[in-house]
């Protein structure tokens, strides 16, 4: 059995070379890494959330997390304030610019994947996206090693 028709195989590699593309089409448009727009769109959806909680959603260290919101911060797409209900804890939230960046790297990313999304056809692309999101909902449960927290918005 080669590669591509081992299931776990195929999607690490196209997880890793969509990855790779993403990176590089984020940098080149709008400065910013895949890393740091993973980091912000999860800020969108709650920006009450810890730099731990961040790191193990998006199987990242807290201290690349700390990294990235510290160049994040310098470029002014989020900002930090002391939680009025416990004054040792941080609120970071995107700025209104940071806001921006997050819609335009969404559209950037869908416009460079949309051509080969499109080439699965209307019922081909719908079966890939239920079965993710049921893989997502079995490899995320609770209790289980990098489980995230969240439900992707779905």
């Amino acid at each position: 059995m080669g590669p591509t028709k081992n299931l776990s195989y195929l999607i690490h590699h196209l997880a890793g070379v969509m990855g790779k593309q993403s990176d590089q089409v984020l940098q080149e448009q709008l400065g910013i890494g895949l890393s740091q727009y993973k980091i912000l769109m999860v800020l969108e959806w709650n920006p009450r959330v810890q730099q731990k909680s961040i790191g193990d959603s998006l199987g990242q260290t807290e201290a690349s997390i700390s990294r990235q919101i510290k160049l994040l911060k310098a470029k002014g797409l989020l900002v930090s304030k002391t939680d009025p209900s416990n004054r040792r804890k941080h609120i970071t939230a995107p700025t209104p610019l940071g806001m921006q960046i997050t819609e335009a790297a969404t559209d950037i990313l869908r416009r460079s994947f949309d051509p080969d999304f499109a080439s699965l056809g209307d019922d081909q692309l719908l079966q890939l996206t239920a079965g993710l999101q049921h893989l997502h909902r079995l490899t995320c449960k609770p209790g289980k090693p990098g489980a995230c927290d969240h439900q992707l918005g779905l």
